[in-house]
């Protein structure tokens, strides 16, 4: 599987552009995200007719439902799911399930960092592992999630995920 220039340079340009954005505001902006979601399905259609515009949906569908459960449960903000999507409109399906895939795995190696240097990082392993009965009784929710406090611009870990995503491709 090769991605084309077509795809793989406004992946790269909007993941960098929206990780600046993150990391600056920790916002990543709707004007980002929601013309480059349109454009990945548009060129999908205009260069792969109905099976481009069928692979680019449900890169964005499958992307962005990966990250859902992250914004539902108050862990990223609803601009990263946002963002997902749009990644995933542009690398289509099956290369999205990668990119959002490699996305949580890096998102979860910045959450250990970041927990180390915050000094919090026995606190956050031990939130992390009251979590565990919920999900092996089913996915309940026993309240609300621990939280540190500590976030950070979780579209790194998107482009971080999409570079993977796209040399996993060559």
């Amino acid at each position: 599987m090769n991605v084309p220039l077509w795809v793989a340079v406004p992946v790269v340009v909007l993941t960098a552009l929206a990780t600046g954005a993150d990391v600056r505001t920790r916002r990543v902006p709707n004007i980002l995200t929601g013309p480059a979601l349109l454009l990945g399905i548009g060129a999908h259609l205009a260069l792969g007719g109905t099976s481009g515009v069928l692979g680019a949906l449900a890169g964005a569908v499958v992307a962005g439902l990966l990250l859902f459960p992250g914004w539902f449960s108050g862990w990223m903000g609803a601009g990263d799911v946002k963002l997902m999507a749009a990644v995933g409109a542009w690398l289509a399906f099956p290369l999205s399930v990668y990119a959002a895939l490699a996305a949580l795995v890096a998102g979860g190696v910045i959450s250990l960092v970041v927990a180390a240097r915050h000094g919090i990082l026995v606190q956050s392993l031990r939130g992390a592992l009251l979590l565990i009965p919920g999900v092996l009784a089913g996915g309940a929710r026993t309240g609300t999630p621990p939280h540190s406090g500590f976030r950070f611009p979780f579209a790194l870990a998107i482009l971080a995920g999409s570079m993977f995503a796209l040399w996993r491709a060559t």
